[in-house]
């Protein structure tokens, strides 16, 4: 059994780790603006202290002593290599840089939101060059094979490689690229309707209906609204999620709960006997994190707002309910043509507002720009230009402000270069789970169509939520699909569904 001084070592990491995620959610729903500098502090002081938590004498001497041991469990064996290789990274990288990045983090997001309100890159700029400068440093400390980009994106995604993400994003394309062409071209579904009125407080009520619907545990979680729309955790007994709301435009709010719900599942059903083991815990990033990766993670948030919430099906059982919420404003909209509008492709501006055929390219710019930023060849002075160059050819349109360019999402100012690879690579699994899930046990299309979401829920829990950071990324695949990554499923969904809608 790991031994009484690694458990007490670990559940301390855990509390601090967790209190980090309640302060930064509090900082993103209400806390003062004024704040935000001795909040920066607060927080670096406590990733301080998590680190030398994992790099103290007794955490270094516990793993020492249970490394290699054959009598340990997987939990237990998994959880030792897991500190075993944060002391690693740590051992790398000064203290004080710790508490720079989360200090200085703190105030680049606020410095973001001023931006992003006022339209203006300049505020912002000055935040990310030094947080650019920072990841750079700890790239050339840690070290890399192929790119310092992989420094980044192994803090989100273990194992993760330049030239396997290069090819998976070449697999794409080759098919993505002609189907939305070909899609684009198509007579369009009238979706105006969807910028009707819709009361805030009536789409909070309907969409906190749905996340319980699909088993998100409201006596465990909350739903809140903030800028950017996330979700996050203490435990998995206190896991919150938030939105926006747009009173003109329905999907924004209704989708994005779904998207933050289906994360939330992942964290409300981690077995229990994980809790504040190093098996929830991201001890690279410093952040509490149950999933396998944020890959596997944004599987699961894809799942549900996309393969469930946005299928024919859900809404066969849930637009009559949606109808009587908002009473005479989609009385003359059919099911049918309800249902076309949702999934219209078009190329559009925002990220998290894309239809499932052309977001992956809002992912790909993302990440050729961190892959730029880290190895030098894109400075951040250009990057307002250079995204409204890259929009164009990807996508054929160009925003006129950086508030719905460059400044649109969240991550940079809280450090997460690298993670923007997640996002597809969670389409794909995504993908592969569903899949590997109908396969197995094919009655889930029924129950899906009478609006049973325990089954499915019930499916992804054995097979992959109730593991938590058991298994790395690859292995889980393996151990579900057979597979590794393969954008293959995704493909042939995506062409099949979009061949129907637009007669294709």
């Amino acid at each position: 059994m790991v031994n009484h001084a690694f458990n007490e070592q670990i559940s301390e990491i855990s509390h601090l780790l967790n209190i980090i995620n309640l302060l930064n959610w509090d900082a993103s729903t209400g806390m003062p603006e004024k704040a935000s500098e001795n909040r920066g502090k607060q927080i670096g002081l406590l990733s301080k202290l998590a680190q030398q938590r994992i790099l103290s004498k007794e955490m270094k001497t516990a793993v020492a002593q249970l490394d290699d041991n054959p009598n340990l469990s997987l939990i237990e064996s998994r959880s030792v290599k897991a500190v075993k290789n944060a002391i690693a990274y740590f051992d790398k990288i000064p203290t004080e840089l710790v508490t720079k990045q989360a200090e200085l983090c703190s105030l680049a997001e606020i410095a973001w939101r001023e931006g992003r309100a006022t339209n203006q890159f300049s505020l912002f700029e000055p935040y990310l060059e030094r947080i650019v400068n920072l990841k750079k440093e700890i790239a050339d400390r840690v070290g890399y094979v192929n790119h310092p980009y992989e420094v980044a994106t192994n803090e989100f995604e273990t194992g993760l490689q330049v030239p396997v993400l290069k090819s998976l994003f070449e697999q794409l394309k080759a098919r993505l690229v002609p189907l939305a062409k070909k899609v684009h071209q198509a007579p369009k579904p009238n979706n105006d309707f969807l910028f009707r009125s819709f009361p805030i407080e009536k789409q909070r009520a309907f969409s906190h209906s749905l996340a319980s619907k699909i088993g998100y545990d409201f006596k465990r979680g909350r739903l809140d609204t903030t800028t950017h729309p996330f979700e996050i955790s203490m435990t998995r007994d206190d896991v919150r999620i938030t939105t926006r709301f747009n009173p003109n435009f329905l999907n924004a709010g209704l989708f994005g709960t779904l998207h933050e719900a289906g994360h939330a599942l992942y964290e409300q059903n981690v077995a229990p006997e994980l809790n504040q083991t190093a098996l929830t815990l991201d001890l690279i990033g410093l952040y509490a994190v149950a999933g396998t990766s944020y890959g596997v993670h944004e599987s699961q948030s894809r799942l549900w707002e996309n393969r469930v919430g946005r299928s024919f099906e859900f809404w066969q059982n849930h637009y009559g309910l949606l109808q009587e919420t908002f009473k005479g404003t989609l009385d003359d909209i059919s099911l049918s043509d309800f249902y076309r509008a949702i999934n219209r492709s078009e190329p559009s501006l925002i990220r998290v507002e894309a239809d499932e055929l052309t977001y992956d390219l809002h992912i790909m710019l993302r990440v050729e720009i961190e892959m730029g930023l880290m190895d030098g060849s894109l400075s951040v002075k250009e990057l307002p230009e250079y995204w409204r160059a890259k929009m164009q050819e990807y996508l054929g349109i160009m925003p006129s402000t950086d508030t719905e360019g460059v400044l649109q999402d969240i991550h940079w100012s809280k450090g997460m270069i690298g993670s923007f690879p997640t996002y597809t690579l969670g389409n794909v699994m995504a993908a592969q789970f569903m899949q590997a899930a109908l396969k197995e046990a094919p009655y889930l299309d029924q129950d899906l169509s009478q609006a049973k979401y325990d089954s499915l829920l019930s499916w992804l829990t054995k097979n992959i939520l109730s593991h938590g950071r058991t298994y790395t990324p690859d292995e889980l695949l393996m151990n579900v699909t057979g597979r590794g990554i393969d954008p293959s499923d995704y493909l042939t969904y995506l062409e099949q569904k979009f061949a129907k809608l637009y007669d294709l």
